[in-house]
């Protein structure tokens, strides 16, 4: 029987510690942490004011119109803002719906994506569209409400930071239903003339 060599015994030994050190699982880095945010669900109060429309908003919101009926909707808890424009239709109903679309798209250089969703309860003479700008843009959702004859309402949802779409996505599903709240809730007052 021939005797090993120590040095070539503890070669061995690590060359078959290496064989199986390295048939594991490959080991992958923890992805990193992502922040919880949770709301709560808001109780909502109707619109005060002598505008020709009125809709509920939200108790985590301070709502601020004018005398020009436009409306700022503030988030504090969010950092944010639902900017609201009213505009009396005087036959320029397709002027105001391509300056909202313009408004919209200007957006795009920004945006990964625009979607669209339509909004259409005909007994109640509201007609829409909600966009959501997915990507760093400055607005993330924008929308338009119309009656098609007397008033045209748009909005703008903005948050007081730099756009960072991936941290801010809570939020804007929060807005985003705050939002189709909004709608569903406006009604059109009657007009005097």
């Amino acid at each position: 029987m021939k005797i090993i060599e120590p040095r070539l015994t503890y070669l061995l030994l690590i060359v078959i510690g290496l064989f199986f050190t390295t048939c594991k699982d490959e080991l992958l880095p923890k992805p990193k942490a992502q922040l919880r945010l949770e709301y709560q669900t808001p109780d909502y109060s109707l619109t005060k004011s002598d505008c020709p429309y009125q809709f509920e908003f939200s108790s985590e919101s301070l709502p601020v119109i004018n005398q020009k009926c436009w409306m700022n909707i503030k988030y504090p808890k969010l950092n944010a803002s639902i900017n609201i424009t009213y505009r009396p239709i005087e036959n320029n109903l397709k002027e105001l719906f391509l300056e909202s679309e313009k408004l919209t798209f200007n957006h795009a250089i920004k945006a990964d994506g625009i979607t669209s969703v339509p909004y259409i309860d005909s007994a109640k003479q509201k007609y829409g569209a909600i966009y959501e700008v997915t990507g760093n843009a400055a607005s993330p959702i924008q929308f338009h409400i119309t009656d098609s004859t007397n008033n045209f309402i748009t909005g703008a949802v903005y948050f007081n930071v730099q756009p960072n779409y991936d941290s801010i996505v809570p939020a804007i599903k929060y807005l985003h239903k705050d939002i189709i709240h909004l709608m569903e809730t406006l009604e059109w007052k009657p007009q005097t003339k």
